[in-house]
């Protein structure tokens, strides 16, 4: 690429409008930009973040709700700060979906906690990954998931639990520190970080010096909502990055050789909007202060008095990606980027699953659970076998998959043995490889529908109905329990958005559905939204028919290579029914 072919690209091509989002309208109210409006508060959240903004409830909750029991807590910090800790209170037992909207959260949740444990970068070792196992099972009832954000969360925490938990996570090396809430959230990371053959850059220098600068900042613990990051030095370009608020691609420039494209403002929920680069070339010297100067413009510009518009996609729907980038320059950083070209296609599979070999002989290995279900008792046995094959590191992706390393070329096979034994498989059919879910009503105050359990009959019942067929790659299938999109159902070839429906006139739990969406892959040129199709719903109990017949009509209807997103799009709605 040449200088003139960067130049030409210098204001990438906008987003179509369907992938992005709207920001407020005008109105003679402000927005709560503080760099605009000032700071007086303009809502409830506003108003307890600036009193006391969480870092500090963490006293509180070793001192005085640890010892005085959960009757004991503030409902503000019990509902507000508690999430910068990785706090939140799960669902209540027996409570079913069609009550969700109607309950006061204090009428919704138990007088237990989830607890995400943040892992940046989905860096583990196997001491660490012994240590969540211990408190699962310690504390936790055995309940264990991978997140699509490279974290693990447990369940049935109690508060007075909390302190011991902290202490055995952090002598680890572990935190849960800014998990939750209008915070920096973990940092994603390619999962094969400074170990693939093919890696352009290991980004862990870059995320540790974030990590360690930044979270727990207290100039950066009040945002107007959460803010995500992800950066990738793998051309598989592995980080989901089109959906982070901030996220740094490797590239090669022609002349000032490796670094990252600048991405800004995606993020899905019930207004999704797929990221915009910047244009603009980031050596790894400056990623840090690249990322500080982004958190920090949405701090200071963006929307806190409507929560629904206060995402940093908001925003830039309203400067754009030339303003956003010269404000960056200006205001933040004192200095202007160089223009950079754009990633190229990637030439493989992001979610790492499969043997893989490593730049030093070694191989790494990735392997699946079913919809990122595991357990105390699975993880502890995960990190034995790992190290029964020599070695001691492992990652988490954001696909719901775990990654073990620097595993000796004669023993890789045993070890695909050992991990079948704990229901992790590195060569899974392309139904499960394909399968994500979040938590569901089992857990979530959010939820409206059961998902682990209804994605993992699907995903089971699916295996044998399409064994006999030969499916050209993966087949993402997403189920979220509600409409806010924690499992990506808008970027799924199938995609299953949590809300009761009408079946043959009775109300029950269902989704409805989204077809044809994806994020940049082998497979794809760019990212782009699924198509819903006018009174498309499914039952809860109704995954696998509806999967098991639009794939088949996929695979009937199918031309040349064309993907399962391809069709989906050009199909006609009877075909997708």
């Amino acid at each position: 690429m040449t200088i003139s072919d960067i130049d030409t690209a210098r204001t990438p091509a906008p987003r179509p409008e369907g992938a992005r989002a709207r920001p407020p309208r005008p109105s003679s109210k402000p927005n709560g930009q503080w760099k605009i409006d000032g700071k007086a508060p303009l809502n409830g959240n506003e108003e307890w973040k600036q009193v006391d903004d969480g870092l500090s409830v963490r006293e509180r909750i070793e001192n005085v709700y640890a010892r005085e029991g959960f009757a004991s807590i503030d409902p503000t910090d019990l509902h507000g700060r508690f999430r910068v800790w990785g706090l939140y209170t799960q669902r209540k037992p027996g409570i079913d979906g069609g009550r969700t909207a109607t309950l006061t959260p204090e009428e919704l949740e138990d007088e237990y906690f989830m607890l995400r444990v943040r892992i940046d970068g989905g860096q583990l070792t196997t001491d660490q990954l012994r240590v969540i196992a211990g408190i699962s099972t310690e504390f936790g009832r055995d309940t264990a998931d991978l997140t699509d954000r490279q974290n693990i969360q447990l369940h049935w925490i109690r508060v007075e639990d909390i302190p011991e938990i902290w202490r055995r996570l952090e002598a680890v090396g572990l935190q849960t520190t800014e998990a939750c809430g209008d915070v920096p959230r973990v940092v994603l990371g390619s999962p094969v970080a400074g170990i693939a053959a093919d890696e352009l850059i290991d980004p862990t220098p870059q995320i540790d010096e974030i990590t360690s600068r930044f979270i727990g900042d207290p100039s950066l613990a009040n945002l107007p909502r959460k803010f995500k990051s992800a950066l990738t030095g793998h051309p598989s370009q592995d980080v989901v990055h089109e959906i982070n608020d901030v996220a740094f691609v490797a590239v090669e420039h022609p002349e000032l050789g490796i670094g990252y494209d600048l991405w800004v403002g995606g993020g899905l929920s019930t207004t999704p909007a797929l990221a915009e680069r910047l244009g603009a070339f980031v050596a790894p010297d400056q990623v840090a202060d690249a990322w500080h100067g982004v958190a920090q413009i949405f701090r200071d510009y963006g929307y806190r008095r409507l929560r629904n518009k206060a995402r940093l996609k908001f925003l830039l729907a309203e400067w754009g990606a030339e303003k956003f980038r010269q404000v960056l320059q200006d205001e933040y950083l004192g200095y202007e980027l160089p223009d950079g070209p754009a990633a190229p296609k990637p030439r493989s599979q992001g979610d790492h699953v499969g043997v893989h070999k490593q730049k030093d002989g070694r191989f790494y290995v990735g392997a699946t659970p079913i919809v990122g279900r595991v357990s105390g008792p699975n993880l502890a046995g995960l990190a034995d076998l790992i190290e029964a094959h020599g070695s001691t590191r492992l990652r988490t992706t954001p696909h719901q998959k775990i990654v073990i390393l620097d595993i000796p070329e004669e023993k890789v096979e045993s070890l695909i043995a050992g991990l079948d034994e704990l229901g992790l498989q590195a060569r899974p059919s392309l139904i499960r490889r394909g399968t994500i879910a979040c938590t569901g009503i089992e857990f979530c105050k959010l939820a409206i529908v059961e998902t682990k359990a209804y994605a993992t009959a699907a995903v089971l019942d699916l295996e044998e109905r399409l064994k006999q067929f030969d499916l050209p790659h993966p087949i993402a299938l997403h189920v979220n329990g509600c409409p806010n999109s924690c499992a990506r159902i808008q970027t799924a070839d199938i995609g299953l958005k949590g809300q009761l429906v009408t079946i043959d006139g009775e109300q029950v739990p269902g989704y409805q559905v989204h077809l044809g969406g994806g994020l940049v892959s082998k497979t794809r040129d760019e990212a782009g939204l699924g198509r819903t199709v006018r009174g498309l719903k499914v039952a809860a109990d109704g995954i696998a028919d509806y999967t098991e017949r639009v794939v088949r009509r996929f695979l009937s209807d199918r031309e040349g290579d064309e993907t399962f997103a391809e069709w989906a799009h050009r199909a006609d709605e009877e075909a997708l029914q």
